[in-house]
């Protein structure tokens, strides 16, 4: 986890452990074994799980890049520049581009056009021969995959703008920024486009969602409120992906809470329960799952907010936010490993090894199964038999 200190008396950033949760990081002695990853556990295995196909896209992760699948095919890059488009059935590259810079974050495409960004704030986007169409500057770093839709490339700087670029052109059409907190997490972090709007959290605890035409914001709603007397107490950051299911759109924040919205009744709180994440949540039409920062895996009842059920096994093994796969959850750890759970109750159902070192990316669902991106720049497609 890293965390960006800004204001006037800091310019700078402090890098934590990029796995674990503050409290399980370097600030801590070694020796302390409440912060040491559970041992692998012994279980009787609930379901069937095989890699289908594994591909070198390039070389490394980090916090900042996830895949986007679109229908048969597969986005995504890597920090040494690579871009590329796999198919998801095959897992055969159907094209590669190179930015020809490092990235600090990507791949979002519409399939027309895919954009990654580097660390000096540059957003490149390529078509879907894997040329470059155009590049632009944001005004500063960009640490969080840019998506696209709607003809816009947007991206979210780490100065908290967020600026729209013309897909075709890369001509900038709007900039919003709101006023920003002393310490943000530099975390896993994800927007998304939903019925004409961009939905993103915010460092300091916010939920926004902007007209993706005009740059208007059309709701804005509190995940968080930060609490405490220090910056580093008050840290509290929207994580993961906001995720939308019927009426609800649901988020959830490091040392915060866990909620979803109602966006039908202007965006009011269905339900809220304190907790702290710094990977992400998902949802299914029954529960909102999430790790918390020790990764203790837990399930909420989606209409009430009910603690259905929690799971210790995996607990400081870096858990990325979960990812659907038939009546289980997918989420990776700290030593390349994928760990299956039920829905249901939770149960350790299988594990799968597709190495390269930590797993920071999330997983993503697709028919087929789950994409895995891997700590040494691999894509894995996972199907359960």
């Amino acid at each position: 986890m890293r965390i960006s200190i800004s204001g006037r008396a800091w310019r700078g950033a402090l890098l934590v452990s990029g796995l674990l949760a503050l409290s399980g990081c370097s600030l801590f002695s070694s020796s302390d074994k409440r912060y040491e990853p559970a041992p692998l556990t012994e279980y009787t295995p609930g379901m069937a799980v095989r890699s289908v196909w594994s591909q070198s896209i390039g070389s490394g992760s980090g916090l900042g890049f996830a895949p986007t699948v679109l229908g048969e095919a597969v986005y995504a890059a890597t920090p040494d520049g690579s871009v590329v488009k796999v198919d998801l059935l095959s897992g055969r590259i159907l094209w590669k581009g190179s930015a020809n810079t490092k990235l600090s974050a990507g791949a979002g495409s519409d399939g027309q056009t895919t954009a990654v960004a580097s660390p000096t704030g540059e957003v490149i986007a390529f078509d879907d021969e894997g040329k470059v169409k155009w590049r632009a500057q944001a005004s500063s770093d960009v640490a969080i995959p840019p998506v696209v839709g709607y003809g816009l490339v947007v991206v979210r700087s780490g100065d908290y703008r967020i600026q729209a670029f013309d897909a075709n052109s890369g001509e900038r059409l709007w900039s919003l920024q709101r006023p920003g907190p002393a310490l943000a997490l530099r975390s896993v972090a994800q927007m998304i486009m939903a019925e004409g709007l961009v939905i993103t959290g915010l460092p300091g605890g916010k939920l926004m969602a902007i007209d993706a035409a005009s740059g208007n914001v059309q709701w804005e709603g509190t995940v968080a409120t930060p609490k405490g007397a220090s910056d580093l107490e008050r840290l509290t950051d929207v994580v993961g992906q906001p995720r939308v299911v019927g009426p609800l759109l649901c988020a959830v924040a490091y040392q915060g809470r866990i909620v979803c919205f109602d966006v039908t009744q202007g965006g009011r709180a269905v339900w809220a329960k304190d907790f702290s994440s710094a990977t992400g949540m998902n949802v299914d039409d029954r529960f909102a799952f999430a790790s918390d920062q020790s990764s203790v895996v837990y399930a909420f009842g989606l209409d009430n907010g009910v603690n259905v059920w929690k799971q210790d096994a995996l607990k400081n093994r870096g858990l990325t936010a979960p990812a659907m796969i038939s009546g289980a959850l997918a989420l990776g750890d700290l030593d390349g490993y994928v760990h299956f759970l039920s829905r249901s109750d939770g149960q350790l159902l299988a594990r799968l090894s597709v190495g390269g070192g930590a797993i920071v990316s999330p997983p993503q669902s697709t028919p087929q199964g789950v994409v895995v991106q891997t700590g040494n720049g691999n894509l894995v497609l996972i199907a359960n038999h």
